[in-house]
C-alpha cells in the first residue's frame, strides 16, 4: 500500500511547501490538493512549488472538474506542470461538488467528464486531437503520460472508470462499501477488455491519531461531506439499488452549506453520528489504524491518501512516517 495525503489550500504558502517537504520525507508518494477556486487558493500555482520542493513525489489535483477551465486550459497546465517536475503530475478529476456548487451551478455531465479525460490525456501526450469542431495540438509539450483518476461513487461513473480511467477516487475509508464499489469497477474492466487490476484503488478520507472522541469530532465533517453526493446518487438511481450503509446516514441531514465545507466543527455536521464517522475515517490509536489499513489493503486498496485537513497535520505526517509506512508500504493490496 501506498500513502497520499491532500490539502486544503487555506494553509499560508509556506506551510503549504514545508508539509510537502516533511510528507516526502516521510514516505509519502503523493500529494494533492482541493481545487475550489472560491472557497480557497487556485491549485495550480500551489502545485508549482510543491512541484519545485520536492524531487520524487507525484502531484495532482483531488479533484478538479470540466467546467471550472475548459479542458485545453487544464491540459496545458498539467503539461507545462510536467515538464518542470519530470512528469510527476496526476490528474484527479470529477463531476464538479463545491467548485460548481458555490457558483450557483450544477455538477457536470458524465459524458462531460469521459470527453475532457479525453482531450486532457491527449493533449499532454503530444497528440493531435478533435475537440469541438477543431483539432487541437500542443507544438512545445514533450509528450507526457498522464495518470487519470475519476471520482465518483454511482454505476454510471464506476462503468466509466472501469472503462478508460488509470484510478479510482473512493472518498471513503469503510473497507465494506469499498469492496462493493471496487466490485464494480473491476467488472467494468473486464466488459472493457483491460486487465483485472488495471485501475487503481484510492481510498480517500481523514485520518487522525489519539484520544477516539477527539478524533470522530475532529473529522465528523467528512460524512456530511460525501453526504452530498450519497444525496446525488438517490436522487438519481433507486434506493434499492444502493447499500443502506452508504444511504442510511442522509435521512436526518436537513442541508448543506458549502461556505464552510470540509470545515472542522461545522454545522453541517450536526446529522452525522459516531458510528458513520467511525466507519468513513480512519481514526484512534497507531494499533487501531494499521488494523483498519489492513483492511482497506484487503478490499483492493492500492493508495491511501489521508485529508490532512484536522489539526495536528505535522504530527500525523511524523507518526505516519515511523510507524504506519513502514509497516504497511510493503502490503500487496488484494486484487479481484
Amino acid at each position: 500500500m501506498q500513502f497520499g495525503f491532500t490539502l486544503k489550500p487555506e494553509n499560508s504558502i509556506e506551510r503549504t511547501v514545508a508539509l510537502a517537504r516533511q510528507a516526502e520525507a516521510a514516505g509519502f508518494v503523493a500529494g494533492w490538493l482541493f481545487d475550489s477556486h472560491v472557497l480557497w487558493r487556485d491549485p495550480y500555482p500551489l502545485l508549482t512549488l510543491m512541484a519545485q520542493a520536492t524531487e520524487r513525489m507525484r502531484l495532482g489535483t483531488c479533484v478538479t472538474n470540466p467546467g471550472t477551465r475548459e479542458p485545453s486550459v487544464t491540459a496545458s497546465v498539467l503539461a507545462t506542470l510536467d515538464e518542470l517536475s519530470g512528469g510527476r503530475m496526476d490528474l484527479g478529476i470529477g463531476r464538479g461538488d463545491s467548485a460548481r456548487r458555490v457558483l450557483g451551478k450544477p455538477p457536470t455531465t458524465m459524458a462531460t467528464l469521459e470527453e475532457a479525460i479525453r482531450v486532457i490525456r491527449a493533449l499532454v501526450a503530444g497528440e493531435t486531437i478533435a475537440y469541438e469542431g477543431t483539432d487541437l495540438h500542443f507544438p512545445w509539450t514533450q509528450g507526457w503520460e498522464l495518470p487519470v483518476w475519476v471520482a465518483g461513487y454511482g454505476p454510471m461513473a464506476l462503468a466509466m472508470t472501469g472503462r478508460v480511467a488509470d484510478g479510482l477516487i473512493l472518498q471513503l475509508g469503510d473497507p465494506d462499501l469499498i469492496a462493493w464499489l471496487v466490485g464494480q469497477v473491476r467488472e467494468a474492466e473486464h466488459a472493457a477488455g483491460r486487465a483485472p487490476g488495471t485501475v487503481r484503488i484510492q481510498a480517500a478520507a481523514p485520518a487522525h491519531i489519539g484520544d477516539r472522541a477527539l478524533c470522530r469530532e475532529r473529522t465528523r465533517w467528512f460524512p456530511a461531506l460525501v453526504s452530498n453526493h450519497v444525496v446525488d446518487l438517490v436522487n438519481k438511481y433507486p434506493r434499492e439499488q444502493l447499500p443502506d450503509a452508504l444511504t442510511g446516514y442522509i435521512r436526518d441531514r436537513a442541508g448543506y452549506d458549502y461556505l464552510h465545507h470540509a470545515e472542522v466543527g461545522s454545522s453541517n455536521a450536526g446529522f452525522v453520528g459516531d458510528d458513520v464517522t467511525d466507519r468513513f475515517c480512519v481514526l484512534g490509536s497507531v494499533d487501531e489504524h494499521l488494523a483498519k489499513l489492513e483492511r482497506l489493503a484487503d478490499v483492493g486498496v492500492d493508495q491511501f491518501n489521508i485529508y490532512l485537513m484536522n489539526g495536528d497535520e505535522e504530527s500525523i505526517l511524523e507518526i505516519y512516517g515511523r510507524e504506519i509506512i513502514p509497516a504497511m508500504v510493503g502490503r500487496t493490496p488484494a486484487r479481484a
